[in-house]
């Protein structure tokens, strides 16, 4: 809580320039995604950097050049999408639950951004978002899907991966990119405004060649496997500095 007032705070005035802003390119007649992403993301760096969080990113190389992909990373909190927001350089929406998403600001950065709200309690409705996202994905958007459903509350523990997650990409038969967050619980789960640092590694794609024969479980253990590897290597390294 004390670093949300920090940002909210710190940084008014931009906050009503960036919410003007978000709001016009949420409005159907004026909807730009890529424009859109544009200003989101210098909102977020603002945020992250009022907010006194230090990002590293790794494996930027591992995005795709080609739009049309998919990002799955672990959830640990609720600055995850910022972090993201902040470090992707290609333009992408997300995929949130239905429960999050009439937050002020966030209400309008889904409408930005071209993000899918979805309401896991209507089978019909989430079966509908996720072909809306498949389609996308084949016309070339990027989506963010967290796959374990909630944030962890386990630190830089996972929860479990849902193979049902996975179902747009699959359909689309395009690009998975394991993600591993880092430490991203940190700036909003400690207590206080101390400088903190989080972590983002995007890891290599999976492509459709690799994974056409998996079931979805088989998918979401391995997308799980690979940053929980990550994660563990990352941990390591940093204890034996």
């Amino acid at each position: 809580m004390a670093r949300i007032l920090l940002i909210i705070f710190g940084m008014f005035f931009k906050t009503i320039y960036y919410f003007i802003k978000i709001c016009w390119y949420s409005s159907e007649k004026n909807r730009d995604y890529e424009k859109g992403y544009r200003v989101v993301q210098q909102s977020a760096r603002a945020a992250i950097k009022t907010g006194r969080v230090n990002i590293e990113v790794e494996g930027i190389e591992n995005i795709p050049e080609e739009n049309g992909f998919i990002f799955y990373p672990n959830h640990q909190g609720l600055f995850d999408v910022l972090i993201f927001l902040a470090s992707c350089p290609k333009a992408f929406a997300f995929v949130i639950k239905k429960e999050a998403s009439n937050v002020i600001l966030l209400k309008q950065i889904i409408g930005a951004l071209g993000s899918k709200v979805m309401d896991r309690d209507d089978l019909r409705q989430s079966i509908q978002v996720i072909n809306e996202v498949t389609e996308e994905v084949k016309n070339g958007r990027n989506f963010l899907i967290f796959a374990e459903g909630t944030r962890s509350k386990q630190g830089n523990k996972l929860l479990e991966f849902k193979g049902g997650s996975f179902k747009a990409a699959t359909k689309a038969k395009c690009p998975v990119v394991p993600c591993a967050l880092i430490d991203s619980y940190r700036p909003m789960d400690e207590k206080g405004i101390k400088p903190v640092t989080v972590k983002l590694i995007y890891l290599p794609p999976i492509t459709y060649e690799e994974y056409k024969d998996m079931k979805g479980v088989e998918l979401a253990n391995t997308v799980k496997e690979r940053i929980e590897k990550a994660i563990a290597k990352s941990l390591d390294k940093e204890n034996t500095l």
